[in-house]
């Protein structure tokens, strides 16, 4: 499959202009008229990750963060993202990002983690734009299927991602029963404001300091920190069987292990 023919499928998946302002998606080094073969698929460009894509002689490198957020001045070995592109561009891979495109988008990350959750009735978190006439935005709020403790639902967020522990903030508040919860994949400090004014009991999510999550117990939300790469690695199986199902064998998708940033000891 031709590269532009490639990234045309993954913009009717997830169109650029959903992007927010601020963010870097697209296609970030590489040739729009070179064949793809071989795409591997992981939510970072690691050291680990482009070190994969050469020696699985990958012809795409597709992550959910871009490599780039900020403009270059320079790319050479004396920086790690120097390093990465000339590792990529020496051995002529290509390497393509859908980051806050793939968040908001319908059917995406916001959907796709609010159905992980048994989330019903949900709605975005924050809305950035619409689509087809419908909102769309940052993250999903809605009602838990059954009302449950706070206890209970990190543990149902544990199993749901497949994630190894997270964090509670508001834990000592009590045993009652919640059900209306908001999930934010990512970096989530800049959603607190939106799930407090959302009537969320729960905002799951990660990156949270210990001000922002006492902060927002205070304002009665609890906070579930499940970290960033827990509730954002479900991009890479999605994707995975998405470029299989619109390439029709045309494409070898490969994915990258899974890579825990952040374990317990």
């Amino acid at each position: 499959m031709q590269c532009r023919n490639l990234i045309g499928k993954l913009e009717e998946l997830a169109p650029r202009r959903l992007a927010c302002d601020w963010d870097n998606p697209g296609l970030l080094a590489g040739w729009e008229d070179r064949k793809i073969h071989r795409v591997l698929v992981a939510l970072d460009a690691t050291d680990v990750v482009v070190e994969q894509a050469v020696r699985e002689q990958a012809d795409m490198l597709l992550t959910h963060h871009p490599m780039i957020f900020k403009p270059l001045k320079q790319i050479n070995d004396q920086s790690f993202t120097g390093r990465r592109l000339l590792d990529l561009i020496g051995n002529g891979i290509s390497c393509y990002a859908m980051h806050t495109n793939f968040d908001i988008a319908p059917g995406c990350m916001a959907d796709l983690a609010a159905e992980r959750l048994g989330l019903i009735d949900g709605v975005p978190l924050e809305v950035t734009g619409e689509e087809d006439g419908k909102p769309v935005g940052i993250g999903k709020v809605g009602l838990l299927r059954e009302p449950v403790t706070l206890k209970k639902l990190a543990q149902q967020v544990k199993e749901a991602f497949g994630i190894p522990f997270v964090t509670v903030y508001g834990m000592e508040t009590g045993e009652g029963p919640v059900s209306r919860v908001a999930i934010s994949p990512g970096s989530g400090g800049s959603m607190l404001r939106h799930g407090i004014a959302a009537g969320a009991q729960v905002l799951v999510t990660g990156d949270i300091g210990h001000h922002e999550g006492i902060d927002a117990v205070a304002d009665h939300m609890a906070v579930i920190d499940a970290g960033h790469y827990g509730l954002e690695h479900i991009f890479i199986p999605f994707i995975k069987d998405y470029l299989e199902q619109v390439s029709g064998g045309e494409l070898e998708v490969i994915t990258a292990a899974p890579a825990f940033p952040a374990v317990t000891v």
